[in-house]
């Protein structure tokens, strides 16, 4: 699904006055809604929130540590493993939000904690984050720009699919079924983006401090892991760690935004249609919001981007308010639909590929 103009048509001469005034009005009611979320304290920080999560996380983490050393030679060494990708995939969430400004006050104090979180607790680099993640805020789903809509191993469009060739064709078919498995080793692939991305040879604020963090990280816990456990052990712990930290990284993530409209590279879109147009929410109050970090809130978020987590869901009243009154799409799921969403979107995408056989792939069967 694409948005082609959700405004009137500017390719008539005689109705490019019309487009341009009906932008304008668009940017004045989002700006009274600006003001009705700083009149009601939506945007003032919580510190008191972050200071809590913080602590909670790091108890956890120490938690999972003791365990680790008590534990030994035991394959109940697993479990500890799953419960680390699930803080580090919390810790991930609050270096997002102190991306977005949203932790304190100050942009640089902001940074500073984004950086310790990001690179020494989560092992990704912060740099290379923002770098990516504001690229997809300015431009949400809108091709050539949005870094996360890009082809790659997956594609979401059937113009990109009706181009791969060979294996990669053959794995855009079964792209569908193939997505959730291959969440599997999204964690290894940030580790190893963020570190090239690190050593790559464009200009980075702040990499000696960045490869730093990120060597310490490194070296704590994998040294750890291969100390106290068995090499085979250790191999195990890190693959399921790595394997739950991906899946819980991308299952978060991917509700956000596939499935919904892509926006064409010369399309007109005043700022509250190309954020509210082009994102979902998921329903389930704070049990939810606990779950994905605050991104449950998708609409909001993007709107007002530093926005602490906790004033989200008072916003979404003021935001699906206002979009009903202007006549602007809100959506809203479960998790379990926005979930088969993508997965339904992705297999109508996949089938514009070109079919493709091999040996290989001939013994696999059809999904």
């Amino acid at each position: 699904m694409a948005i082609i103009d959700v405004l009137p048509d500017d390719t008539v001469v005689g109705r490019r006055g019309a487009v341009r005034a009906e932008l304008a009005r668009r940017t004045r009611t989002f700006t009274e809604l600006a003001r009705l979320v700083r009149a009601d304290g939506l945007n003032d920080r919580t510190r008191w929130f972050y200071i809590l999560m913080f602590g909670g996380l790091v108890t956890a983490l120490a938690g999972a540590f003791t365990g680790l050393v008590l534990l030994r030679d035991s394959w109940f060494q697993l479990l500890i493993a799953a419960s680390l990708g699930i803080i580090f995939t919390q810790f991930a969430f609050l270096g997002h939000e102190a991306s977005h400004r949203q932790v304190v006050t100050s942009g640089p104090a902001n940074d500073r904690i984004g950086l310790v979180l990001a690179n020494l607790f989560v092992g990704i680099s912060y740099s290379w984050w923002m770098t990516k993640h504001s690229r997809h805020h300015a431009n949400p789903n809108r091709v050539g720009k949005d870094p996360d809509i890009l082809p790659g191993t997956v594609v979401f469009r059937p113009d990109e699919a009706a181009a791969t060739t060979g294996a990669h064709a053959w794995l855009v078919r079964r792209q569908a079924w193939l997505f959730y498995p291959l969440l599997l080793l999204v964690g290894l692939d940030l580790h190893q983006s963020s570190v090239r991305g690190l050593f790559g040879r464009q200009r980075v604020k702040g990499r000696a401090a960045e490869l730093t963090l990120l060597g310490i990280r490194f070296a704590l816990y994998l040294g750890a892991l291969f100390w106290l456990l068995p090499v085979g052990m250790a191999f195990a712990f890190l693959g399921v760690q790595l394997a739950v930290f991906g899946f819980y990284m991308g299952a978060s993530f991917a509700p956000n935004h596939i499935g919904m409209p892509i926006v064409d590279r010369d399309s007109r879109l005043d700022f509250l249609d190309k954020q509210v147009l082009t994102a979902r929410n998921v329903s389930g109050g704070w049990w939810m919001t606990g779950l994905m970090g605050g991104l449950n809130y998708q609409i909001e978020h993007h709107l007002f981007p530093s926005m602490p987590r906790p004033h989200l869901r008072k916003a979404r009243r003021l935001v699906r308010r206002h979009c009903s009154e202007l006549g602007v799409r809100y959506t809203e799921t479960s998790l379990a639909e926005a979930l088969s969403i993508v997965v339904r979107h992705l297999g109508e995408v996949g089938l514009a590929a070109p079919r493709f056989s091999c040996p290989t792939a001939a013994g696999l069967g059809r999904f």
